[in-house]
């Protein structure tokens, strides 16, 4: 599956590319590939599936709140 940008959207991320190409080409490049191509789906992972690679623990729910130090 593949998701794809309307018109509109695509200029938007073209204009938005131009803006950025002197300050940071590699942003300016994926924006351009992005109102081009679109996003593959099927390649995408969940961060679930990116913690698990990673060996990065996941704390406890906490029921909706958040306790900090």
């Amino acid at each position: 599956m593949r998701m794809v940008f309307d018109p509109t959207e695509a200029e938007g991320l073209r204009a938005t590319a131009r803006d950025a190409a002197l300050e940071d080409p590699t942003l300016a490049y994926v924006l351009l590939d992005l109102a081009d191509r679109g996003v593959d789906l099927n390649g995408c992972r969940t961060w679930d599936d990116i913690k698990a690679e990673r060996g990065i623990e996941t704390a406890p729910k906490t029921g909706g709140e958040q306790r900090v130090a």
